[in-house]
This record gives structure tokens, sequence and C-alpha cells, in this order.
């Protein structure tokens, strides 16, 4: 038997050794607990604090027959008794009209129930939870990926951090709701056919979050929950030029001249990695970037900003090493040295072991930008800032032997990236610095309250991961971070003579004008050996030919003219949380085909993007959302949604759409533009 306690609007339940917590967190949205003994406050996860008392007109307890229930708006959480397995079940349902949104499921008749605890112990488990399963249901988000997925029905996601691979444990359903798994553990999620079940390999309690409605007002809940973005800056919606790597600030120097002299706009370039004297040392090295004070105030006299890249790491040969071994700010091992990885570092002929920082540590959090500070923000006015490798980049990635000061590595591993983020952005807001974004290669629930943009990782040069990103980007959307880019042209590879490279970078360059953030990188061909002096070949606006470069040119013009209508999506993501770039759905919930469209997106409400991601393609088929009447952007021609049309796609075009009447400035370049 069930044994029930009101408190006040909270539910708790307990049978047998197990406590399940049922809570309302924020409107129309419930937090579930549940652990083998009391629940536990505190342990590290990606809610804000507990939000303002519920209204109590919209959110009450009720406990009668053996059940009972708590509504919070739109959601309603009913708990049943266990059957032999002697568990309790909790279903949620639509308030109002008890539409089943999704329920927990026992995975047996007689054991064991929707929860198991496997004792890994010391009071660890590993943790199972398990919902039913919806032959008709459709799940988005869940963070990046690259199986190429939109709808991630049937796949099996691991829960952890890798180059690319980016887990954000947030998903939304087309039956209404939306759920995040509370917890920053190692392990997976698996969107089967027979049930959907979460996985934590050793963490304390099971934790989610659940909220019902529009895919809209999931995503405005979900933002209040875990935290809005900030007002990106408006630098950051112009053109970032990047390439592995400027060696030499006249090297970087030279690309930022020839963007000037051709009158190409440029916000932002990179100085990547190898640009410091040791890993860990955090400033340049003055024998490559003799005056870095020159070389902000030249790039600043035509609005370029330098970013740096910095990353976790520290060698052994760096001046903070010592002081950050004793002081404990390291990632500590349960076995062996704190050594993490193996790396290339200037003076030594071969890879070395170096560590990563504890960026769980607020201390470690400090000293690391008490150090970017004084290398980078007060001598210079550096102030934009690239987090590479901060998944962390761990080799082997063994999470199971480290230590972090939040908890045990599988416990508390996912945290990395947002920590690491948040390190940046409390630091330079310390500096009375509003304006604040840090392009990191991993992050985790609530990164974006810490101005984190993601970008998509080291992926490969060619069509088919051009395609995967197209839906890679829509489920970061989905998944909370309304900052996202892409390498433009893929970074591994690419010969800038090659013919369909030059139709690849077009293409990209065709789609990246429309992502949240413009950014070019990559590892081009020919491609030096990996260390200290490795660079790659050319890869800038005009290093692939006459005909690509009219055809690069043309977008970036496009993107300085749509920067005010971006920014005014950006505005809405930072009040709203509703992201800039997002699946077509979002805006035409009510349209059973736009569930289905994943190959073309909406920026902001008035904007359809179609990319072509296939060589030689010349035309493409769109489907234009029912509900609305549809203006091709650079011909003119109109069409009623509801329908799929073939349309064409020169390689100078990429087909945009425009909707119910609005007016963009797209097919309006003039004369002296071209």
């Amino acid at each position: 038997m069930n044994t029930y306690r009101e408190q006040g609007t909270t539910l708790e339940c307990s049978n047998g050794q197990e406590t399940l917590r049922i809570e309302p967190w924020g409107p129309d949205a419930i937090r579930v607990r549940a652990a083998l003994g009391p629940v536990l406050d505190g342990l590290p996860g990606a809610l804000l604090d507990a939000p303002d008392a519920p209204d109590t007109t919209d959110t009450r307890v009720k406990i009668a027959d053996g059940t009972a229930q708590l509504v919070n708006g739109m959601v309603t959480a009913t708990v049943s008794e266990g059957g032999d397995f002697g568990q309790p079940v909790l279903r949620f349902s639509r308030s109002g009209t008890d539409e089943e949104l999704v329920a927990e499921e026992p995975m047996h008749f007689w054991w064991p129930g929707p929860r198991l605890f496997t004792p890994t112990g010391n009071g660890y488990h590993r943790l199972e939870q398990r919902f039913r399963a919806y032959h008709d249901e459709r799940l988005y988000g869940l963070g990046q990926h690259t199986h190429g997925l939109l709808d991630q029905k049937g796949a099996v996601l691991d829960l952890v951090q890798r180059n690319a691979e980016v887990s954000i444990p947030f998903l939304l359903s087309s039956r209404g709701y939306g759920l995040l798994w509370n917890n920053p553990a190692i392990g997976r999620v698996e969107l089967a056919a027979t049930g959907t079940r979460w996985v934590a390999d050793s963490a304390r309690q099971i934790d989610y979050w659940i909220t019902a409605g529009s895919p809209a007002d999931l995503l405005r809940r979900y933002a209040d929950a875990t935290g809005h973005a900030p007002m990106l800056p408006e630098w950051a919606s112009g053109f970032w030029q990047c390439k592995l790597r400027y060696r030499t600030q006249s090297e970087l120097l030279a690309v930022a001249r020839e963007y000037q002299r051709r009158g190409l706009p440029l916000s932002v370039i990179v100085s990547d990695f190898f640009h410091w004297t040791h890993l860990g040392d955090w400033k340049f090295d003055p024998a490559e970037w003799p005056d870095p004070a020159e070389l902000v105030a030249e790039l600043g006299e035509t609005g370029v900003k330098l970013a740096v890249s910095v990353w976790p790491s520290v060698s052994p040969l760096s001046e903070n090493y010592r002081e950050m071994a004793e002081r404990g700010l390291l990632i500590g091992t349960e076995y062996g040295p704190p050594v993490h990885a193996n790396w290339p570092d200037k003076g030594v002929d071969t890879d070395i072991g170096v560590a990563f920082y504890d960026a769980t540590n607020p201390e470690a959090r400090e000293f690391v930008w008490n150090r970017i500070r004084q290398n980078y923000l007060l001598p210079y006015g550096i102030d934009a800032w690239w987090l590479d490798a901060c998944e962390p980049e761990l080799r082997p990635g063994f999470q199971a032997n480290l230590r972090y000061r939040e908890g045990p590595g599988l416990e508390v591993g996912n945290l990395y990236p947002r920590e690491h983020a948040r390190a940046f952005y409390e630091g330079m807001c310390a500096e009375g610095r509003s304006e604040v974004i840090s392009l990191v290669r991993s992050a985790w629930a609530g990164s974006q309250r810490y101005g984190a943009a993601l970008w998509s990782g080291d992926i490969p040069a060619d069509f088919g991961m051009l395609r995967a990103q197209v839906r890679a980007g829509l489920n970061v959307a989905i998944s909370g971070l309304p900052w996202w880019t892409t390498d433009i042209g893929g970074f591994h590879g690419g010969d800038p003579e090659d013919p369909e490279f030059r139709e690849l970078i077009v293409r990209w360059f065709q789609y990246g004008a429309f992502c949240p953030l413009f950014r070019l990188h990559g590892f081009r061909e020919p491609r030096a050996p990996f260390g200290v002096g490795q660079t790659g070949g050319p890869n800038e606006v005009w290093s692939f030919g006459a005909e690509a470069y009219d055809c690069i040119r043309d977008m970036l013009l496009l993107r300085e003219r749509l920067r005010p209508y971006v920014m005014d999506q950006m505005r809405v993501a930072h009040t709203e949380g509703l992201p800039p770039m997002r699946p077509v759905f979002v805006d035409f919930p009510e349209d059973g085909a736009a569930w289905d469209s994943d190959e073309e997106f909406m920026l902001g409400p008035s904007l359809l993007v179609a990319p072509v991601t296939g060589y030689r393609d010349r035309a493409r088929r769109v489907y234009l959302p029912a509900g609305s009447r549809w203006t091709q952007a650079w011909t003119g021609e109109e069409s009623d949604g509801g329908a799929t049309i073939t349309v064409a796609a020169p390689l100078n075009r990429i087909p945009l759409f425009l909707r119910d009447g609005a007016r963009l400035p797209i097919a309006d370049l003039a004369a002296s533009d071209r």
C-alpha cells in the first residue's frame, strides 16, 4: 500500500523504502524525484531554484481511494497503486480532459516496476526510469548528434559529452509534453518501440521535470525552468572568420586586411589553439604574437573583434600547473595521477600527459578566469571567447576514474561544459561586461543562461554531414540553446581545388547564413601533421574559385541585410525562450505534415529556409505549411500552404519563402553589390 502525505502543494508517496516526491515547479510543470530513503535536496541538476509558490487556483492536491493527484495548470500527475512489483505508478495527463500525455510503465508485471535502483556502492545506484511507448509519438531535442535524425523515436543515445555529440537531456514530444531528465550522470536514453527508458550509471536519485502545452509553450516553460539566454551581442550576429590555424599575428592580420580591401563584411576573426606559450598558461606566445595590443587596435578600427581559443587543459610545463595541482584545482582521479589526455606542447618532441581544471569547483573557475582577465581582457580588451575541447576532451573518456568537486565522474560528468561557460559568464559580469558570448563545443541543460553559443564540433566535410547538420541544429534549438552554428564546409578535410568541395562550401554558406551564428572554420587540404606547428590549407571566402566566391559574397551581403531581423529573433529568444531557428512544427503545430518536415526550418516567424544538401542538385521539393500563403523570396511567386512544391535551386540560390506577405530584404541586391 502507498502512504500519501500532502505538504502544501507537494505530494509525497512512500512504499517500503522508496520515497516519491511530486511537486509543482513553475506554471504547467511538475518535478518528480524518487529515492531509496529520503529525497535529497541540493544535488547537481539543471533546474533553477524552486519558483515562487504556485497559484492555488491552478494547483491542488487530492488524495482519495488509494490514489493521489497533483494538478498544476495544464498538467495533472496521478499516482496509482503498484501491482506485484510494489511501486506507485505515475500518469501525466492534460488537465481538464484527462488526455494521457505520458505514463510510467512497469518493466515487468512482477518485478521490477517503472523505477529500478541497482546498488553500485556507497549509497549510489544504477538508476532506470521507464515510460510507456506510443506508436505514433515523435520525439525531438536531446542535444546535438551526428545520426542525421530529427525525430529520434527508435534511437538509443548515450548521455555523455563527446566531440560533436552533445548531451542535453530534454525531449519534446508530439503528444504535447516536454521532459527534462534532471540528472548530469553518465548514462543513456532508449527511445524504443517497447518503451522509453532513462538510465544513470551511478547516481543517488531519480529526478525529472515535465511540462505540457504547444511546442512554443514547452520551449518557453523550459527556458523559464533552466534559464534564459542573455541578449546576443549585436556584433556576434555578423560573419566569423576562422581556420585551423593562423599561426602568427601577421598571418591573421593579412586576412583581416584582405576582407577590408575587398569590402567584405567581417565581425569576428579567431586566433585558434597553440597561440599560447604552454597549454594552461592562457596567454599569447610573444614569438608569434609580438604585439596583441596593436593587433586588437587595428582590427577594432574596422569594427572587427578578435576572439581567442581557450582550452581547459593544463600542461605540466605551464606556469600555472604546480599551483593548481597543489590547491586541488584539477580534476581528481580515483586511480593514477591527475592526467586526463595526451597532448602536444611547445618545447617537447612528444605528446605529454595533461590535466583538466575542475570547472565544477568555484575556486578553480575563479583561478582560470583571473588568468584570462590578466592576460587577455585587461591588457588588450579581448572579450570574445572560444571554449574549445570543453566536453572535456578526455583520452580515454573514462568518467568512472574522475572525481569532481561536485561529485564522482559518473554522477556529474555531464555538468562540465556548462560550468566551464559559467566561469567566463560570471567573470565577465563581475567586470561589468553585459555582452557575454562563449563559443563552446559542448553544453548541458542550462548552458544557455551562461552565454554559451554551441557549434557542432569536428565534423566531416561532405554533403551527407551537411544534411545531418540541418537536423542537428534543429534538435539543439529544441534543447533550449538558441545560439548555434557549424563549421561552414565541415571541419575535417575539403580540398579548395576540388569542384565537389567548392559546391559543398557554397551550399553550406547558403545554409550558414540563416543559422543563428554565421561562421567559417575548417582544417582544409593540404593539412599539416598534428602538433604545435599545425595549420591547414586556405579557408577564406576567396579560396574556392571565382564562381564560389561570387555565391559566397552574395550570402555575406544577404546576412548583413538580415541582421536586424536576426537580432529581433534573438530578443525573442532572450525574453521568451523561443529559438530563432526552429523546426516547422513549432510555428505550425496543427499541421500534421509539419511534424515530418526535417529538411527545412523557420528562421523566426516569417522566413522558411530550405537548404540544398545534395551535390549537383539544382531543384528541390519544399513543403509549405498549411494555414499560410507563401512567397518565393527570389521570384515573388506565391503558393498556398499545405502542399509540397518543386522549386529551382541554381548554385547561386537557396530556396527561401516569406510567410503571409512578410517583407525582408532578400532579393534587393543593388547593382553596386554584384
